[in-house]
């Protein structure tokens, strides 16, 4: 049997449900209706406005781990003007391990010793500034990636040291980074002594209240999806129930990892729970009931070698993922994790590899030579061509009304010898009814 039937035979098998339910939730969730006033005196009679979407409201990302990380300055070019060219959010790595490998010595700036992978956060937010791109911190509070120098450090000094991380962060970055992960895998990963402290999660989401409280906090964990990882799902839900009961408030958003890290030849039984429409819908619905936002804030869609037919496969999974998780009326974000074939994650030079760690699923966006992947196009056709509002429209009575996806426009106003260019922002969270005075 072809991949393609095995791999897509769910989103086939519900495809007339799945495409109801998708254009449906899309309508409903990601657009609004805009009505625009124009005031003035003597108002010509053929007034027209041009609506032209510059940004959506929902996020569409990726790690920016490889900012300037290339082995040569053709490759770097490439990467930032690919990645500008897709996302509005970039994911920052603020790994405490690679931050701060020497105490009292954060890699903030953009001059800081270079480690692989790990841009310093000065050199993200810079570009992100240039670009228009919003940066989100990964993460906090991340017990795998820790610091040697922490290692024989009691509780009681932990805590001390992670609150000045802490201080630290949000003195040079709250102001500029919207969104920060709280903490990552913490159903999985352990090193540190306090991790086993029945104060851990909660100790966490307190201090990033007190340092972080303008700023979005968010948590974040993976197996929350797939077959045999049921304990998983029910430990991260009660894991997020226990915050809630103990007073946490500030907890904004709900992070759910995607990353389809599993053999060709387990597919077939992995797609049951991984690429099926009312699996995936039933998980989103069941976090749902916080009445929190949700993110899928790492994903991995494989395309496990770089012939037609599988990185096809590739680009019809991330066009059925993303169409679902774009509907749902409680996701705000879809990161993708690696934009570049061979320079994931357990790859430690800077001239990549295409045969270790997480690069042998070949889950990038593009190839190894910075390429584009049928999967690119895909994303990029559906953010910026299906999932984008552009139109002209006519005045009635000195009235515009339009509906369009929420996010940011530039309205271009012609009235007579006047050209009037406006910026607009149709939220789902506003009004969305503005007066142009001409």
């Amino acid at each position: 049997m072809a991949r393609r039937d095995t791999a897509l035979r769910y989103f086939e098998e519900q495809k007339d449900i799945m495409d109801l339910k998708v254009k449906s939730g899309i309508e409903l969730n990601r657009k609004g209706n805009a009505h625009i006033n124009i005031k003035g005196e003597n108002l010509p009679e053929n007034i027209t406005v041009e609506v032209e979407q510059k940004n959506h409201e929902f996020r569409f990302g990726a790690n920016i781990f490889m900012l300037d990380e290339f082995e040569c300055e053709e490759k770097n070019k490439i990467y930032r003007e690919k990645f500008a060219e897709l996302f509005n959010l970039a994911t920052v790595p603020f790994y405490w391990s690679d931050l701060e490998p020497e105490e009292g010595k954060p890699r903030f700036a953009k001059d800081s010793p270079k480690i692989y992978r790990r841009p310093a956060p000065d050199l993200c937010v810079e570009y992100c500034k240039e670009k228009g791109i919003e940066p989100k911190c990964h993460c906090l509070n991340y017990d795998s990636w820790l610091p040697r120098w922490l290692y024989r450090s009691t509780i009681e000094e932990h805590k001390s040291k992670l609150e000045k991380r802490f201080r630290e962060i949000a003195e040079r970055y709250a102001k500029d980074i919207p969104s920060f992960e709280v903490t990552n895998e913490t159903l999985q990963n352990a090193r540190s002594q306090f991790f086993y402290e029945d104060d851990f999660l909660e100790w966490s989401y307190r201090m990033a209240d007190r340092y972080f409280p303008n700023n979005r906090l968010i948590i974040n964990d993976y197996n929350i999806w797939w077959p045999n990882s049921y304990n998983n799902r029910n430990a991260y839900f009660m894991q997020i129930e226990r915050l809630l009961k103990n007073g946490i408030s500030h907890l904004d958003s709900i992070g759910m990892q995607f990353h389809s890290f599993f053999p060709l030849a387990n597919e077939p039984n992995a797609a049951k729970e991984r690429y099926n429409p009312d699996a995936l819908y039933k998980l989103m619905d069941l976090y749902a009931r916080f009445g929190l936002a949700e993110q899928i804030t790492e994903m991995t869609i494989p395309a496990y070698g770089d012939d037609a037919e599988n990185e096809e496969v590739q680009a019809e999974l991330i066009k059925n993922v993303y169409s679902i998780f774009f509907s749902h009326p409680a996701m705000e974000a879809v990161i993708y994790w690696n934009v570049v074939d061979g320079y994931a994650y357990s790859v430690t030079s800077g001239m990549g590899d295409m045969k270790s760690g997480e690069n042998i699923y070949y889950g990038g966006l593009m190839h190894f030579d910075m390429t584009e992947k049928p999967s690119f196009r895909m994303l990029k056709k559906l953010i910026h061509e299906d999932w984008h509002t552009s139109e002209t429209v006519s005045a009635k009575n000195g009235a515009i009304d339009f509906r369009g996806f929420y996010g940011d426009y530039k309205l271009t106003v012609h009235a007579g010898d006047k050209t009037i260019p406006v910026d607009f922002r149709l939220s789902k969270r506003a009004k969305n009814d503005i007066t142009i005075n001409l």
